[in-house]
């Protein structure tokens, strides 16, 4: 089963239609009203967190842990996972976090921010 983590920072005093940043984020567009985000320091960050794992470019496998892949833009960073355990997804979280960039879970159609109304 395959689930994916999404990611992105609005620009101070911005909140957009999450969906639809998703949606154009996930097409490669960019997205007026987003910051640009340290791409490099962020993939660097993830392949320290995860460097018992086999990383060929942007992918990421470990036998019996799973396998994720990233996708990024400029404003955005996608992570495709598949068999992850929810420990190891929580720290590609906590991984962006540091960069201001909360959770949006396209499963549920929530963003995990101050914004979240649940």
């Amino acid at each position: 089963m395959s689930y994916d983590l999404d990611f992105w920072k609005y620009k101070e005093g911005i909140y957009l239609d999450n969906q639809q940043v998703y949606e154009k984020l996930s097409d490669g567009d960019f997205v007026d009203g987003l910051e640009i985000l340290p791409i490099s320091q962020i993939i660097k960050d993830i392949k320290e967190e995860f460097s018992d794992w086999t990383i060929t470019n942007h992918d990421f496998e470990k036998d019996g842990k799973g396998a994720f892949q990233l996708f990024t833009t400029e404003q955005f960073v996608r992570v495709d996972c598949y068999g992850v355990s929810g420990d190891d997804m929580n720290k590609l979280i906590d991984i962006l976090l540091k960069y201001g960039c909360p959770l949006y879970d396209p499963q549920v159609s929530e963003r995990f921010d101050e914004h979240a109304t649940s």
